[in-house]
Parts: C-alpha cells; sequence; structure tokens
C-alpha cells in the first residue's frame, strides 16, 4: 500500500526567518489536514480545541486531548494527517525549530 502525497504541514505559513517557521492551522469538526511530513522538531500550541487525532499512513491513529494555551515539543519524523474528530473548531500555531543548535 503506497502512502498518500505529500502536502503541507498546516494552513499557511505566517511567519519564517533563518531560525523558524511558524504555520498555521484551523480544523472544523470532521476537517483534516493534508497527509504531511514533519522533517523538523516543532513546538504547537494550542489556541482552540479539545483534542486533534494524528492518522498515519499503517492505519494507526492517536488522540491527542488538548485545551486552549497547551504547549507540546515534537520531534521530527513523522508523516500523517491531522484530523479533528471532536465537536468543536481546533486552532493552534506550529513552530518548526529551523536551527536548534543557536
Amino acid at each position: 500500500m503506497s502512502e498518500p502525497e505529500l502536502g503541507p504541514i498546516a494552513d499557511h505559513v505566517v511567519f519564517e526567518n533563518e531560525r523558524v517557521r511558524i504555520w498555521e492551522m484551523t480544523l472544523e469538526p470532521g476537517e483534516s489536514s493534508a497527509f504531511h511530513e514533519h522533517t523538523l522538531d516543532y513546538i504547537i500550541c494550542v489556541i482552540e480545541g479539545e483534542s486533534i487525532d494524528a492518522d498515519f499512513a499503517g492505519g494507526q491513529s492517536i488522540q491527542i486531548p488538548v485545551e486552549p494555551g497547551k504547549v507540546i515539543y515534537v520531534p521530527k519524523g513523522n508523516r500523517e494527517t491531522a484530523v479533528n474528530r471532536s465537536g468543536v473548531r481546533y486552532y493552534e500555531l506550529l513552530v518548526e525549530i529551523k536551527d536548534p543548535a543557536s
């Protein structure tokens, strides 16, 4: 079984410089992101939402409980689709760390 084509990590980039790239993502209930790959370590800053699921190409899925103000560090390496299976809107800022050594 082949993996889907890779898409963007989130909706769009709101800021980028030589050290970080910041994405914004909004998912209404039932919506999904594109299947994407994380090639950089990143931090999720949850603005709205109750949970977000990560669906992997092999059929695995994990549910991540969240709340506004929660911050989550995630190491690079995953390929996934973010899915909002909750009944409320999910909104985050995702900060990719381009220069972790500094």
